[in-house]
């Protein structure tokens, strides 16, 4: 009869003994000791060819003289003569020319996710939905146009840029500010407003408006309030607004009128990258043809 586990076994011990458990001295199995023997010879040899002693000031150079940071520039330069190709092709070629389908086109895109990202994100958010005074580009609303073509001289030459003759540029008088029109005149404008934009239903205040709007506001925002691409006048009936479209946006934006205004960035960035921006921004989904 066996009193212990231990005693059905002729391996020795070690001599330790834990509560009444004794340990004991079971030899490696000889495939795990040639693996570790393996393992001290790879590392010795690693030491010899790579990088690997550290020394006061820097490390070993190993014989291979390979490093990280060589590496790193070998796959820097690789990168880079392919952009290269890219942007030289992106730079000569008008944006609106380029196949909708082809690889550059796809490039382009890519290239303006990124420039947008560093460039415009603080005005249009992350993902260019905009916000009060800077505009949704995910949207079919433009007020330029939004096929490539238009997108590109936006964003060339930007919105109300001194110094720069083909700048977008509107000029709403300041109804209020300016004495063209009183309080109540500019109340009965919104109420045409509201109107036409399905906010409000009719009224007599509204009625008042229309003869209003029709003298001060329809040279530029069409007799019908849908706006004009030429004077870059917003559509006013529909829910799309810029700085609000309830009574007291609306009052203040016909008091005192509104300038927002875009950096030219033909001013600031190569012609790639403007390229590059405006693929992107018309692929967001409110692009024209």
């Amino acid at each position: 009869m066996i009193d212990r586990p231990e005693d059905a076994t002729t391996t020795p011990s070690t001599g330790h003994e834990w509560d009444g458990i004794r340990e004991l001295d079971t030899p490696l199995p000889r495939w795990w000791l040639w693996v570790f023997y393996a393992t001290i010879v790879f590392a010795a040899g690693y030491c010899v060819v790579y990088p690997a002693i550290p020394l006061l000031n820097s490390a070993t150079r190993g014989t291979s003289g390979w490093t990280s940071r060589g590496q790193l520039a070998t796959d820097m330069a690789a990168a880079e003569a392919t952009r290269a190709k890219v942007t030289a092709a992106l730079a000569t070629t008008p944006i609106e020319q380029v196949d909708p389908k082809s690889p550059l086109m796809a490039a382009a895109i890519e290239g303006g996710r990124a420039a947008f990202r560093v460039h415009c994100v603080q005005c249009h958010g992350s993902g260019a939905a905009g916000s009060v005074g800077y505009p949704n580009l995910n949207d079919d609303d433009w007020l330029w146009g939004g096929n490539l073509a238009t997108i590109h001289r936006t964003i060339l030459h930007g919105v109300r840029q001194p110094g720069d003759a083909e700048t977008r540029a509107s000029l709403m008088p300041a109804f209020g500010r300016d004495g063209i029109l009183n309080p109540a005149q500019i109340s009965d404008v919104v109420s045409y407003i509201r109107l036409i934009s399905q906010q409000d239903g009719p009224s007599a205040a509204a009625s008042r408006g229309q003869v209003l709007f029709a003298e001060n506001c329809s040279a530029c925002h069409g007799a019908e309030g849908k706006g004009s691409r030429e004077f870059g006048a917003p559509n006013l009936t529909d829910k799309i607004w810029l700085y609000g479209g309830d009574r007291d946006a609306l009052t203040a934006t016909v008091t005192t009128a509104r300038a927002g205004v875009m950096p030219a960035w033909g001013q600031r960035l190569d012609a790639a990258t403007i390229n590059m921006l405006a693929a992107y921004v018309h692929s967001l989904g409110g692009g024209e043809q």
